[in-house]
């Protein structure tokens, strides 16, 4: 299943995604990743204690904002690369050449890598869907910063699906 706008879009610029279903993805993505920051508000909410000012649902940030205080542009290039990456593993072990029934494994342990690696700088996106969530429900700097993580991965995938397409 497509969870992520970044993925459905590299998917499509890999000529493995066809145009007209491309925004009903999105539109419905976006809407599930605010939905699934909804549930992790309740849940939260539920401890005492639970500030979402403090915690902001793990929303995606630069700066300031980045756990590890990392700038805005160790930010885009990370998520560029990153999301580049992950498109090209997707891209790889689903391939009808690729070995069938080993493409979870290859993208589980590939996202598993990339958030080892990007959540330090950013709080990982790769997933505007994921980024948009948590930015609503956190308010402030966290929607003021989301365009980071719509364009970033975006670029990144876009490449990914294209570097893929034309190598192999």
């Amino acid at each position: 299943c497509h969870l992520n706008p970044a993925v459905s879009i590299g998917l499509w610029a890999g000529k493995r995604f066809p145009t007209k279903d491309l925004l009903p993805y999105i539109v419905v993505q976006v809407i599930a990743g605010i939905v699934g920051a909804g549930v992790l508000l309740v849940i939260a909410s539920g401890k005492p204690g639970f500030d979402i000012t403090v915690s902001n649902l793990a929303a995606n940030g630069y700066a300031e904002h980045s756990p590890g205080g990392y700038s805005l542009f160790s930010g885009l290039i990370a998520e560029i690369v990153l999301t580049c990456m992950f498109l090209i593993v997707i891209l790889g072990a689903t391939d009808r050449r690729a070995p069938k029934g080993f493409a979870p494994i290859a993208i589980g342990l590939c996202l598993t890598l990339i958030h080892l690696i990007g959540i330090p700088v950013t709080n990982l996106s790769v997933n505007p869907a994921r980024s948009t969530g948590p930015a609503i429900f956190a308010g402030g700097w966290a929607v003021q910063q989301l365009w980071l993580f719509w364009v970033a991965p975006i670029i990144g995938a876009v490449a990914g699906g294209v570097v893929y397409h034309g190598l192999f």
